[in-house]
C-alpha cells in the first residue's frame, strides 16, 4: 500500500508540474495565432472560438484539466487524514473538470460555457482556502499553508481589481494558480507530503 501511495504521489506531482506548463504554452500559441486578440478587448475564451487558435486553446485546457484531476487525486491521498483536506481536494478535482469543460464547451456553446468558466474561477479559491487551512494546521507545513492561502487570495483579488479587461484577470488568476500547482507538484513528487 505504501508503494502504491508513493506512485500516486509521483504521478500527481508530475501532473501538477506539467498541467500549468501545457495550459499556458497552449494559450500562448493560441495568442500567437490570433493577431486580432487584445488583452484589453478580449477574454481568453475568445481564443477558443474558431481557427487553428481554438484547437490549441481548447485542447490545452482539456489536457490541463485532466492533469489537475490526477494532481488532486494524489493531493487527496496525501491529505487523507483531514476532513478539510479531503473536501479541498475534491473541489480541486471539480475545478479540473470545469477547466476541461471550458475546452469542450467554447463560447459558441452559449450559457454552458459561462457556467463552467464561473465554476472554474469560483472553485479555485475555495479549494485553495481549504487546502491552505489544512496545511496550516500542520506545523511542518505551515509555510506551504500560508503560501496556499496567499495564492487563493490572489485568485480572488485578480477579479476584484476595477478593470474591464477580463483576459488580464483570467491570466493573473491562472498564473498564481500555476505557481501553486508547480510548487505543490514538486512537493508531492518528492514525497514531502507523506504522513502529513
Amino acid at each position: 500500500m505504501k508503494l502504491c501511495s508513493q506512485r500516486i504521489l509521483k504521478v500527481a506531482g508530475l501532473s501538477g508540474v506539467i498541467s500549468p506548463l501545457i495550459g499556458l504554452l497552449m494559450i500562448y500559441i493560441a495568442i500567437l495565432n490570433s493577431p486580432w486578440f487584445g488583452w484589453r478587448e478580449n477574454a481568453l475564451s475568445d481564443l477558443g472560438v474558431s481557427g487553428i487558435a481554438s484547437v490549441f486553446f481548447n485542447s490545452g485546457l482539456i489536457v490541463s484539466g485532466v492533469l489537475i484531476i490526477f494532481f488532486s487525486v494524489g493531493l487527496r491521498e496525501a491529505l487523507k487524514k483531514t476532513l478539510l483536506g479531503n473536501i479541498g481536494s475534491i473541489l480541486l478535482t471539480l475545478d479540473g473538470l470545469s477547466l476541461m469543460m471550458i475546452g469542450f464547451f467554447p463560447e459558441t456553446c452559449g450559457l454552458i460555457h459561462l457556467y463552467v468558466s464561473v465554476s472554474f474561477f469560483t472553485l479555485l479559491p475555495i479549494s485553495l482556502s481549504l487546502i491552505g487551512v489544512t496545511l496550516l494546521r500542520n506545523f511542518q507545513k505551515r509555510v506551504l499553508g500560508i503560501f496556499t492561502l496567499i495564492v487563493g487570495f490572489i485568485t480572488i483579488i485578480a477579479w476584484l481589481i476595477p478593470v474591464n479587461e477580463v483576459a488580464i484577470a483570467e491570466i493573473a488568476s491562472s498564473l498564481a494558480a500555476s505557481i501553486w500547482l508547480i510548487t505543490i507538484g514538486v512537493g508531492l513528487y518528492k514525497r514531502i507530503f507523506l504522513n502529513p
